[in-house]
């Protein structure tokens, strides 16, 4: 990254994917500067400009905290009606780690939260590079509905141009292939877009989730 005073220094990333349209030479960026003395990497990468007036949040990891807060303050109408939440949570027959498990309603409801950053002409598309760990969390959610359970796959949009959400079936077809497997089974996909802004990130309204070819 380069400053407005010339100095020049390397930020950690907190995004695994590709980051496509993202992370393009020349982007303007908003840095946080964790004030850690330990980190090799002590600024941390958080927005970026991707298009004139396009704020987009890169942290895939707070995208947990933003649809947990939204659930608690009831903005996801989809998901009121449970008193507890909690968070990183074992379960599966893969090994695996629900981001939030809401209980006290009828039945337990896991949801699997993936952040999204990837916008064409305002379709919004996960993933953005080939996740077989996305997959992996496709099938468990189906078999949590096929145990009793609620399975919910929740799609955070981490910037205010997209209008849909959609598979991106030309990146992972094998993605594609089985969230269309899991929604037939019971599963429920629910996308929230955020409001970014240098003062913060909410959610703001659902978005519809797309998966006809």
């Amino acid at each position: 990254m380069e400053l407005a005073d010339g100095r020049q220094l390397t930020a950690h990333t907190p995004n695994t994917g590709s980051m496509s349209g993202c992370a393009e030479p020349g982007s303007r960026v908003w840095l946080r500067d964790t004030g850690s003395s330990t980190r090799k990497y002590p600024f941390s990468w958080e927005l970026v400009e991707a298009q004139p007036g396009v704020l987009v949040g890169i942290n895939t990891l707070l995208s947990n905290k933003l649809v947990q807060e939204a659930i608690e303050q009831e903005v996801v109408l989809e998901l009121k009606g449970y008193p507890e939440i909690r968070t990183e949570v074992r379960y599966g027959q893969e090994n695996s780690r629900i981001d939030l498990l809401l209980e006290g309603g009828s039945v337990p409801c896991y949801v699997e939260v993936k952040n999204v950053t990837l916008v064409e002409d305002g379709v919004a598309m996960f993933p953005d590079a080939v996740s077989v760990r996305g997959t992996k969390h496709l099938r468990e959610l189906a078999e949590v509905v096929r145990s009793g359970g609620r399975g919910v796959i929740f799609y955070c949009v981490q910037r205010g141009d997209a209008r849909e959400v959609r598979p991106a079936d030309a990146i992972d077809p094998a993605y594609g292939r089985q969230l269309r497997i899991s929604l037939d089974a019971g599963v429920e996909a629910l996308a929230y877009v955020a409001r970014v802004t240098t003062e913060g990130v909410t959610l703001s309204h659902s978005l519809p989730v797309l998966t006809a070819c």
